[in-house]
């Protein structure tokens, strides 16, 4: 786990979300909002390490068997000078100035079905302390609504309004750009997309109906793809085949200004409790690689999704000019070792 902390007491979110349980480094990502700041940062940890940014962070982590600690130093902002980070030695002073709390869902709130130990008691106290909570997803499998039936199934009551899932976004990023009422979206992914476009008026096409389709490939044969479609949104898709991808790279290769949305990029995904899993990144490579493309990403750690978070739901308070991450799933229990530090 890292804890990145600002010296300051001028707290207003913190972002928690999970590392690979199979590596030894972890990586997370995110963005740092502050008066005169608005960085993207990558937070890499590994035994002993030193990460330099192009951003201008440099991040020290070190950590032992007890206890671990974390440094971040801004090294080409002046408004930032003042933000050095030092370790935190109590848990609850930063629980006391903290406004709201972001978490990620998979491999943070469950694992696949399973939802993991301490999780309840965790949220509850949050929510006894006023604390606003927000549940952010790259998982673009469900809609906003679908998720809120999943927290229901595993006993947490969750409202839509505090789910942020990268379905969601993708949608929510077209209507930012008041996508054209004429053009469709064509979608590799799986009905939480769909959902969300179809909740925002937005036209598709693509998505499980495409997933049995198959190619003849035969001398002569030429596919044909629909010229109205504007944007093509990739998600993790568990019915991902060369069909969906060949019509993905017509559409962007030969449809005049058709965007290429990407609902994430994460290499792996957590879709049962027992390993990790090929995630969205692998869908959106093999698009990137035959349309030669880069996306838009909307999902974290985009800056897109945070801006929308604090731009529709206000979350910048009027403490409020940072953000942190907190690593790891057992989190505000926050398996602390007898010196009170965070593990």
């Amino acid at each position: 786990m890292m804890l990145m902390t600002s010296s300051s007491t001028n707290y207003n979110i913190i972002s928690i979300s999970t590392c690979s349980s199979s590596r030894r480094s972890c990586v997370a990502g995110g963005t740092l909002i502050g008066p005169s700041l608005n960085y993207r940062f990558l937070a890499n940890k590994n035994i002993s390490t030193t990460t330099h940014l192009s951003s201008g962070w440099r991040i020290n982590s070190s950590s032992s068997s007890s206890s671990s600690s974390s440094k971040m130093e801004i090294s080409n902002h002046p408004a930032a000078a003042a933000a050095a980070a030092q370790p935190l030695l109590n848990p609850d002073e930063l629980i006391d100035s903290v406004e709201t709390f972001i978490f990620d869902c998979d491999g943070v709130i469950w694992k696949g079905d399973s939802l993991i130990d301490g999780v309840p008691q965790t949220l509850d106290m949050l929510r006894s302390k006023g604390k606003r909570l927000v549940f952010v997803t790259n998982n673009s499998t469900k809609s906003r609504k679908q998720y809120g039936k999943k927290f229901e199934t595993l006993g947490l009551t969750v409202s839509e309004e505090e789910i942020f899932a990268s379905s969601f976004a993708a949608a929510a990023y077209l209507k930012s750009i008041d996508f054209p009422k004429d053009k469709k979206v064509y979608v590799v992914g799986e009905d939480g997309i769909l959902k969300e476009l179809q909740l925002a008026g937005i036209q598709y096409l693509g998505g499980p109906d495409d997933g049995g389709k198959n190619i003849e490939l035969k001398p002569g044969y030429l596919m044909e793809h629909d010229e109205s479609v504007g944007a093509v949104v990739v998600g993790f898709d568990r019915y991902f085949n060369y069909y969906k991808i060949q019509y993905a790279t017509l559409c962007i290769r030969e449809n005049p200004g058709c965007l290429f949305i990407a609902t994430n990029r994460d290499a792996v995904t957590h879709l049962t409790d027992a390993q990790e899993w090929a995630g969205g990144g692998s869908m959106v490579g093999a698009i990137s690689g035959s349309t030669q493309r880069e996306p838009l990403v909307v999902g974290k750690p985009s800056t897109f999704m945070m801006d929308y978070l604090a731009t529709k739901v206000g979350m910048l308070g009027r403490r409020g000019s940072q953000i942190n991450i907190l690593r790891g799933a057992h989190l505000i229990g926050m398996s602390r070792s007898r010196s009170r530090k965070l593990q």
